[in-house]
Order: C-alpha cells, then sequence, then structure tokens
C-alpha cells in the first residue's frame, strides 16, 4: 500500500522523528536515505527529526 501512495504521487521526500527508529529503518527499507538532521521539528519543537529522500527518485 505504501509503495502504492509513494509511485501515485510521486513521494520523493519525507521526514521522520529521530527518536523512533524502527520508522527510520522502515523508510530506508522503503528505498529512502538520511540526507539531512535537525534538532527541532518543522513545529520548533524540541524533536529531533532526520530529512530523508527517495533513492534513485
Amino acid at each position: 500500500m505504501l509503495r502504492f501512495v509513494i509511485d501515485a504521487y510521486a513521494v520523493s521526500e519525507l521526514t521522520v522523528n529521530e527518536q523512533n527508529p524502527r520508522a527510520a529503518a522502515f523508510y530506508e527499507h522503503m528505498g529512502f536515505e538520511v540526507c539531512g538532521r535537525s534538532e527541532r521539528d518543522e513545529q520548533g519543537g524540541p524533536y529531533p527529526v532526520l530529512y530523508m529522500k527517495r533513492r534513485n527518485g
């Protein structure tokens, strides 16, 4: 199902909470790789996030 959404909506980038390593590992398995990091989330909260991009995408 996720593969369909990624392809149908051309998802090439996403953000994942760094404190959720299982989610990051899942997205890596789905073809994404870490391309950046921030100490704060998009709302400025104290939650470190990883920026991921789709490999070959």
